[in-house]
C-alpha cells in the first residue's frame, strides 16, 4: 500500500502489535512517529528496523493518558514531520483480576491507559485533520471488548468504550473526509498474552476456528488496509482479526 507523503503516529509502538503497525506503515512510505512511555530500548529497535528498510521515523516519549503530554506529543510530531494524517491509538495495558479482588488502581490504570489516551491523543490530532480535510484514525480495541472475558472487566470496559468512541466520532467527522475505524485483534503472542496460563491458552486455541493465534503482522496489515486512500468509504467499522473467535 502506498503511504507516501503521509505522516503516521502509532501510540504504544515500541513492541508487539504497535511495532508491527509502525513497520508496516513505514514500509508503504509513511513517515512514522514511534511512541513509547517506558520502553525506550524497544522504540530504538523499531527505529533501527524501519531505517534498515529505508523508512523514515522518529521516536517520541509521552504518557498519552495525560492530556498535556498528549497534546505536546501531537504538536511535536507535526512540527518534526510536517503533518499528522494517520493516527493509530494502540497504547494499552492490563491489570487482570476478578472484580471482587480488583483494586481501584487496577481499574484506573487500565481505563486511563487504554481509553483516556484515545480521547486525549485523538482530540489533539483532530483539528489539523479537519483543517486538511483528510485523516485516518484507527483504534486498536480487542475481541474482549465485544465478548467479555472473566477477570478482565477493566480491560473489557476500556476496549468496549473504544468501540463506542469510534462509532460516535466517525459520525462527527465524516463530512470532513476523516474516517474512524477500529481493529479488534483476537489473541496474538505479545507481552500481554504472555501472562496467560497454559490452560487459558489451550482454551483460546480450542475456541478459535482457525486453531491458532494471530501474528502482529496480520493485525498490522488490517490497520494498513483501513489507513489506505482506497478505504475511504469505510468508517465506523470494527474489523475483527481473530481467526473467527467471535464471529457473529
Amino acid at each position: 500500500m502506498n503511504f507516501s507523503n503521509r505522516v503516521a503516529l502509532v501510540t504504544g509502538s515500541s513492541s508487539g502489535i504497535g511495532a508491527a503497525i509502525a513497520c508496516e506503515l513505514a514500509s508503504g512510505g509513511a513517515k512514522v512517529a514511534v511512541h513509547y512511555r517506558g520502553n525506550e530500548a524497544g522504540a530504538h529497535a523499531v527505529q533501527e528496523k524501519i531505517a534498515s528498510g529505508g523508512g523514515v521515523c522518529r521516536i517520541y516519549q509521552a504518557d498519552v493518558s495525560d492530556a498535556g503530554q498528549a497534546a505536546a506529543l501531537v504538536k511535536q510530531v507535526q512540527g518534526d514531520l510536517g503533518s499528522l494524517d494517520i493516527l493509530v491509538n494502540n497504547a494499552g495495558t492490563t491489570r487482570d483480576t476478578l472484580l471482587m479482588t480488583m483494586k481501584e488502581e487496577d481499574w484506573d490504570v487500565v481505563i486511563h491507559t487504554n481509553l483516556r489516551s484515545v480521547f486525549t491523543v485523538t482530540k489533539a490530532a483532530l483539528r489539523s485533520m479537519v483543517k486538511q480535510r483528510w485523516g485516518r484514525i484507527i483504534n486498536i480495541t480487542s475481541v474482549v471488548g465485544l465478548s467479555g472475558q472473566a477477570g478482565q472487566s477493566n480491560y473489557a470496559a476500556s476496549k468496549a468504550g473504544m468501540i463506542g468512541f469510534t462509532k460516535s466520532l466517525a459520525r462527527e467527522v465524516a463530512s470532513r473526509n476523516i474516517t474512524v475505524n477500529a481493529v479488534a485483534p483476537g489473541f496474538v503472542p505479545t507481552a500481554l498474552t504472555d501472562l496467560l496460563s497454559d490452560e487459558q491458552r489451550a482454551g483460546i486455541l480450542a475456541s478459535t476456528p482457525l486453531g491458532r493465534m494471530g501474528t502482529p503482522e496480520e493485525i498490522a496489515w488490517a490497520v494498513a488496509f483501513l489507513a489506505a486512500e482506497r478505504s475511504g468509504f469505510i468508517t465506523g467499522h470494527v474489523l475483527t482479526v481473530d481467526g473467527g473467535l467471535v464471529m457473529a
